[in-house]
């Protein structure tokens, strides 16, 4: 590992002025970044820790729905959201380990988008909105590709704002050394409709998948994909699963998913 600095602001304001340096990086709960760089393949003067900045910790109900603080770890947004969204609870308290998940928090998971992380498939059915300490980004136009996001230069996520759904449940295929998902499928239902957000699959990342929504939409039941498919073309493969693998279980844990949220 290189020689770096450490800052570790107390509030956004600074966190923001210490980010505009050259050569800083902001540093959330570090499970990519800190072994990305261990292999010396990311190498930031600075590191700047949002850690310790208590307006971007916690969880709770406000206008629009859950918020939830982007410094907030796994295991607290597994217990303190179970009461008012036990689907996106659930998904938290199923991510990596329990060191990971006391470590991890969600703002550095939706940042590194992941292709196989689970928050933003939670993000992107719940129809989210991601809180920067510059604006505001609907879940839709957040996720822009592998390990890609409308974040700019100096922006970083302050919270994520989740509306609550009538019915949701998240169901995923683990691969079973790193317990990324494999495949991982959130459904969330709403009074205007059905959302489907796929992690794990895509060979661009993160997506929704349109054509159950639809389908949900009219029949909120497993039994409304069965004349679906999902073209193996734009789906991911590589030694655990081939394409034509993932893009069947996109479909099988879609249904298990509705099943599940009842």
């Amino acid at each position: 590992m290189h020689n770096f600095d450490f800052a570790k602001p107390s509030t956004i304001a600074d966190a923001a002025k210490a980010l505009a340096a050259d050569g800083a990086q902001a540093l959330s709960g570090g499970q990519t970044l800190i072994p990305t760089m261990k292999q010396r393949l990311a190498a930031p003067a600075t590191l700047v820790s949002l850690t310790g900045i208590a307006e971007m910790q916690g969880v709770c109900v406000g206008d629009g729905g859950l918020h939830i603080g982007a410094a907030t770890p796994h295991a607290v947004v597994a217990k303190e959201a179970a009461k008012h969204y036990p689907a996106l609870a659930d998904l938290a308290g199923g991510i990596g380990d329990p060191a990971v998940r006391s470590r991890g928090t969600i703002g550095g998971s939706i940042a590194n988008n992941d292709p196989a992380a689970c928050y933003p498939s939670a993000v992107l059915a719940s129809g989210a909105t991601v809180v920067t300490n510059k604006r505001k980004i609907a879940a839709d136009d957040y996720f822009q590709g592998l390990f890609s996001t409308a974040l700019e230069e100096g922006e970083f996520v302050t919270s994520v704002v989740f509306p609550i759904p009538q019915k949701a449940a998240y169901v995923k295929f683990n691969q079973p050394a790193s317990r990324f998902a494999l495949t991982g499928v959130f459904v969330a239902k709403f009074a205007n409709g059905v959302r489907v957000g796929v992690t794990g699959a895509g060979n661009d990342g993160v997506f929704r998948w349109a054509e159950a929504e639809r389908a949900l939409s009219a029949d909120f039941s497993a039994s409304a994909l069965s004349g679906l498919k999902v073209d193996p073309a734009g789906m991911n493969a590589d030694l655990h699963g081939s394409a034509a693998y993932r893009a069947n279980l996109v479909k099988v844990l879609t249904g298990r998913a509705v099943m599940a949220a009842g």
